[in-house]
């Protein structure tokens, strides 16, 4: 049994494109054109306004509102799309108002992930995204819901509204993809468990949707994932072991792309997916270079990467699509420690990718870290784990544990960090970085409703 709505293809659609005049960050009318075809939807004319402050009520002014019923009506159109998100009074008085479905732009991004869900997991992570959605406008387009319902086998009691029946559904279908998600969820920590401790780094590609991550991921790893010319192509993290030298072995992951403003719903139903991107050794933000956008578009990628706890880890950018630039010159700038900072390519036609596996294998040669530490003997099972793994170079014990100067590759000694939490407190010869901070409070802080 499915809750929530998605779009049957081709429905006949309004644009509403809002400006806000106190707003810094407005919504880019080209991306939102693209956006609603994306979704299937069939454009039928566009309106904008401009507003200082958004209209309590309707969001837009009422006389701007009775311009849009006259259009919808002119147009005889099913839907209209707003290029803002609207609160669910707002989204609920202008359908009264133009007498027609309303949609905003989160329902917009929902709606198109619920398109581009392919594995069970993605299916999952986009059901609960849009019962989440939902939740709060239940009651939207529902002429049930003041009915009231007599006890009967099944249902909690008499006098029951229809409406809180179905938020006893919507909830307990919510609790159910929850702990399905995190059946998943568990299966992934597993499976990354088993790649740090064979020490094969992993790097993850990122980047804002359509720049091109899937085409490069196919070419860098010979592999015929589903890549096209549209947003969101791909939703389900992908992975590849390759080789790409007799001593460097990396597993790549494709993961799902960024877009200005990416709804919290999204970020919080692809937890375990952006865990692909904080568990990696290296981020591959993979830029259009031919965007006119491109800037922006790179600090929008910034941005949902500091807001997943992703805004400090190394990452290598790689300025794609160098094919459709009139100086299309293949080349790696490098950073103040000369290391490759920038790679330009073309994963069409395949220039620069030698460059951008040469760049690879330099940020990602293993390198090793030495730390003096002391472990107590309470502690015998780390000590017995360093051991195991040949890191101990000096040891002195007495009665109260272990005196060692270990020493072990760069990836290996994060990997332990993140493991045990207690080992940067072992560290007597330097301070280590403080562990990132868990996913779990990274959303919380970033969704306004905690």
């Amino acid at each position: 049994m499915e809750f929530f709505e998605r779009h049957q293809g081709g429905e006949r659609a309004v644009l509403l494109h809002v400006e806000q005049r106190a707003v810094d960050s407005n919504e880019d009318l080209s991306e939102f054109r693209e956006l609603a075809r994306s979704a299937g939807a069939e454009i039928l004319v566009e309106s904008a306004v401009n507003r200082q402050t958004p209209d309590p009520r309707l969001f837009i002014g009422k006389g701007k509102a009775e311009e849009l019923a006259e259009l919808v009506a002119a147009h005889e159109a099913e839907l209209v799309i707003v290029n803002a998100q609207l609160s669910p009074s707002q989204e609920r008085n202008l359908e009264r108002l133009v007498k027609c479905r309303v949609l905003d732009r989160t329902g917009l991004i929902l709606d198109i992930f619920a398109q581009r869900a392919r594995s069970h997991e993605g299916k999952l992570q986009v059901e609960l995204a849009q019962l989440n959605h939902l939740a709060t406008r239940l009651v939207r387009g529902w002429t049930h819901l003041e009915r009231q319902r007599g006890g009967s086998i099944g249902l909690r009691g008499p006098g029951e509204t229809q409406l809180e029946m179905d938020r006893r559904l919507l909830g307990g279908r919510i609790k159910q993809l929850k702990e399905r998600i995190a059946r998943v969820r568990r299966q992934r920590a597993e499976g990354r468990k088993g790649r740090q401790q064979s020490d094969v780094p992993t790097v993850a590609l990122v980047g804002y949707t359509n720049a091109g991550k899937s085409t490069l991921f196919n070419a860098l790893t010979v592999t015929e994932s589903f890549a096209a010319d549209q947003l969101f192509a791909t939703l389900d993290t992908t992975l590849r072991r390759v080789e790409m030298n007799p001593q460097l072995t990396v597993v790549f992951a494709d993961t799902v792309g960024f877009i200005r403003h990416l709804p919290h719903e999204l970020v919080s139903a692809f937890r375990s997916t952006l865990e692909e991107t904080l568990e990696a050794d290296l981020l591959l933000h993979v830029v259009d270079a031919a965007s006119p956008e491109r800037d922006r578009q790179i600090e929008d990628v910034e941005v949902v990467l500091e807001e997943i706890g992703a805004g400090k880890m190394p990452r290598l950018t790689v300025m794609n699509k160098i094919d459709q630039l009139e100086d299309g010159a293949v080349r790696i700038d490098r950073d103040a420690s000369d290391l490759p900072a920038r790679v330009w390519v073309s994963a069409k036609d395949g220039r620069g990718l030698d460059e951008l596996r040469e760049a690879l294998a330099e940020r990602l040669e293993p390198s090793s870290v030495t730390r003096r530490l002391f472990i107590p003997m309470a502690d015998g099972r780390l000590y017995a784990q360093l051991q195991g793994e040949g890191a101990v170079l000096e040891e002195e014990v007495d009665e109260s544990g272990w005196h060692l100067q270990i020493n072990l590759p760069v990836a290996r000694w994060g990997q332990l960090l993140k493991k045990e939490p207690t080992l940067a407190d072992m560290v007597v010869d330097g301070p280590e970085p403080t562990p990132p901070e868990p996913f779990e409070e990274i959303l919380a802080a970033r969704d306004p409703r905690h």
